[in-house]
């Protein structure tokens, strides 16, 4: 989908780079169609290398997206420039107004705090709960995922003896979902969490379904029987190098991290990562876009 973004957001050089269909604002408004309204609530505090993966994933499709970012208000970011996000980002009393085709929950390093330690978690319920009626379908990562089914559901989340970190393989459950058109019977995902969900605590939830698993990363995506939520646990957004540059991180850091299974050729970080992940994490988000927002969202929001 061709996406509008203000002109001067920096991830619009890097996608136009690639080749990637992204309408500024002068070109959107020679086009008289009505453009999804999609709204990321940015978690990470790597703010414009979020914002860059989300956006190529939901790109090149023939639609017109039209992209809010959002902050919380109760949390400022230390590693994005504060012109960046008074230039680019929006917080939830600016939007609360508003209703949206889609929205994202990204994912956030606070996975081994509870939830309620959170400095920002009252205003995440607000957003969650806001997103029920002004929300078609919202999309949750990581720990956004974990977050969403404990706010929604009360499913808990688990401490792991030991951090996923990886590429790793997947299997659907639900094969003939939409979500999953064109996806192959094996696919590859990216992890990178300390925590988890169990199986058994969702399938005690009749309203949830578990829609993809892997041997070692365990519950991988679920969804809502309406498809007005979904739940991924990895990171099909990832770049190639962005586990690289958390285990280096974190090398640097004294904190002794395992190396990234799958992930580094020969298990040598001195070699460059291969990128098998790129047309499944693409697959997901057009498919969310295409049968769970634009063919079943009102035209009047």
């Amino acid at each position: 989908m061709p996406i509008k973004i203000n002109d001067d957001l920096p991830a619009r050089q890097i996608l136009e780079d690639e080749h990637i269909f992204v309408m500024t604002q002068k070109r959107a408004l020679t086009q008289d169609i009505r453009p999804l309204k999609i709204v990321i609530l940015n978690l990470m505090p790597t703010k414009i290398e979020t914002e860059t993966q989300i956006l190529r994933c939901l790109s090149n499709t023939p639609l017109q997206i039209e992209i809010d970012l959002m902050q919380t208000s109760t949390y400022t970011s230390r590693h994005t420039s504060e012109e960046h996000m008074l230039a680019f980002y929006k917080t939830f009393d600016e939007i609360r107004g508003h209703r949206y085709d889609g929205m994202i929950i990204t994912g956030a390093p606070v996975e081994m705090m509870d939830f309620e330690d959170v400095e920002y978690w009252d205003e995440l319920c607000q957003i969650m709960e806001w997103s029920r009626e002004h929300v078609h379908s919202t999309f949750h990562i990581c720990w956004g995922a974990q977050a969403g089914l404990y706010y929604h559901y009360g499913i808990g989340k688990h401490v792991l003896p030991e951090k996923i970190s990886g590429i790793f393989s997947h299997r659907m459950l639900n094969p003939k979902s939409r979500l999953f058109r064109g996806l192959d019977e094996v696919f590859y995902v990216p992890h990178s969490r300390h925590t988890t969900v169990y199986e058994e605590d969702i399938l005690k939830v009749p309203e949830l379904k578990i829609m993809a698993v892997s041997d070692e990363a365990v519950v991988y995506l679920v969804s809502n029987e309406s498809g007005s939520q979904f739940f991924v646990m990895g990171h099909s957004e990832y770049d190639a190098d962005t586990l690289k540059k958390e285990y280096f991180r974190d090398l640097q850091k004294g904190m002794e991290p395992k190396i990234p299974k799958h992930y580094f050729p020969d298990d040598d970080p001195g070699k460059t990562p291969r990128l098998t992940w790129r047309s499944h994490g693409m697959l997901i988000y057009s498919n969310w876009l295409n049968y769970f927002v634009y063919q079943t969202t009102p035209y009047e929001l």
